[in-house]
């Protein structure tokens, strides 16, 4: 442990908060600082959405899985605290449609996903623990999001929804599950939780029957991530002392548990829709960012705009006055600022400096898939399963289902790409 990081870390976190409260629009800070917290908590959880599949698929461990059953049930119930009295219309909801797109995209999504051992915002935080991957990843996620604007902006199989209930016809169209419950007393709140219970409880079932197999096979290893988790959160306080080296450790180094962080981003997450009366996204950007290199290079605003089907307005929008764009850096900078806490930033970055072309070519097809899936089913693990869900959006149930299959094909395909047993960064 590098005991010099720490004041680096600290100084990271101030120096953040100080320049954006400084050149920032109040609304900008907000992103930037839940960001910040974002980006620390995955880290430090060692937790990420698409760890759920690939753990289960490499290891046999399926405890991240459950973990996010947990986060999804907790954010539903804070969600249904803030539209329960109010006006749901003033929320900017994931109430996504319900198409092939959805399906497509979610298995396109799920396969690069093992691919690459990130997602959206795995790969963010991934730059740090596993540069060439993540940013080889990144590129063409980058690609993909931009060549999948056309489509998701246009075809019908993206956009018209199979299903719709009428709060639904208020968004993008889709099933807003409160609506199948307005007969039980609370607005169909009470309904959609129930359900939501429900359906995690049958993930959570699964996933037990799952690893249960694996172990009576004798193929289960278990996640070497989570095990470091579990030995270091005991607790031996025979030898407490209140400034400490330890001290310090276990307040900004000690890695949480997957259920702490958890709760944690469900917190996040409930913060994010009370200040911005929105959910979590961050793929959009993506092919925002591809879309400005090219203008770097000399491609004129209405040529990349005409081409994604869009208005040049986003291409013409600065970085920092772009909402989810300020988020997505502040999950970088998270990430450095608890790898710089724990002291283990420069260790954490040269262990991730190696990469084969056969792996960089494995990683680029990985985020090309991710991207131009995020596109088909609206959204990533984040935007199109996490915040649909939170926001009681039947969708994100469905591109569970279909991102585990191609979770599973993924992994299959990358026994075959990969002579190791993982290629993956720290939280996939």
């Amino acid at each position: 442990m590098n005991k010099k990081e720490w004041i680096w870390g600290f100084a990271l976190a101030v120096l953040v908060f100080l320049l954006g409260k400084a050149f920032l629009e109040p609304a900008m800070l907000i992103r930037l600082m839940i960001g910040l917290g974002l980006g620390y908590t995955l880290m430090r959880a060692y937790t990420g959405f698409a760890g759920s599949v690939n753990r289960a698929c490499r290891t046999g461990s399926t405890k991240l899985m459950r973990a996010l059953m947990l986060m999804f049930f907790l954010s539903s119930v804070l969600t249904a605290a803030f539209l329960m009295k109010g006006n749901v219309t003033s929320f900017k909801l994931h109430v996504d449609p319900i198409t092939f797109g959805l399906m497509l995209g979610g298995a396109m999504f799920g396969f690069g996903m093992a691919l690459s051992s990130c997602c959206a915002t795995g790969v963010l935080t991934d730059l740090l623990s596993g540069l060439p991957r993540a940013l080889t990843t990144l590129v063409f996620f980058c690609l993909g999001v931009y060549l999948g604007f056309p489509v998701q902006h246009s075809a019908s199989w993206v956009r018209n929804s199979w299903f719709t209930t009428p709060t639904g016809k208020n968004y993008s169209g889709g099933v807003f599950l409160p609506d199948l419950f307005l007969w039980d007393g609370l607005h169909g709140y009470l309904g959609a939780i129930l359900l939501t219970a429900l359906f995690c409880g049958i993930v959570v079932a699964l996933s037990y029957r799952y690893e249960r197999k694996r172990k009576q096979a004798n193929t289960y290893t278990g996640s070497d991530t989570e095990i470091m988790q579990e030995k270091e959160a005991a607790l031996d306080s025979k030898n407490y002392r209140l400034f400490s080296q330890e001290t310090y450790r276990r307040i900004f180094a000690k890695p949480w548990t997957l259920v702490q962080g958890s709760v944690v981003l469900s917190i996040l997450f409930a913060l994010l829709m009370g200040l911005t009366k929105g959910g979590w996204s961050a793929s959009t950007p993506y092919g925002v960012w591809f879309g400005k290199i090219l203008i770097a290079f000399g491609a004129s605003p209405d040529s990349i705009a005409a081409f994604a089907k869009m208005k040049p307005d986003a291409y013409l929008t600065p970085f920092f006055q772009d909402a989810v764009s300020v988020q997505n850096f502040g999950i970088l900078l998270g990430t450095a600022a608890y790898l710089l806490m724990a002291g283990v930033f420069t260790k954490t970055f040269r262990d991730g400096l190696h990469m084969t072309f056969r792996e960089g070519l494995v990683f680029a097809l990985g985020g090309l898939s991710m991207g131009v899936g995020t596109r088909l089913a609206n959204g990533c693990n984040v935007g199109a399963l996490y915040t649909p869900i939170a926001h009681f959006s039947l969708s994100g149930w469905i591109f569970l289902v279909f991102l585990v299959l191609g979770g599973i094909v993924g992994n299959l395909f990358g026994k075959i790409a990969f002579k190791s047993k993982d290629s993956g960064g720290l939280l996939g």
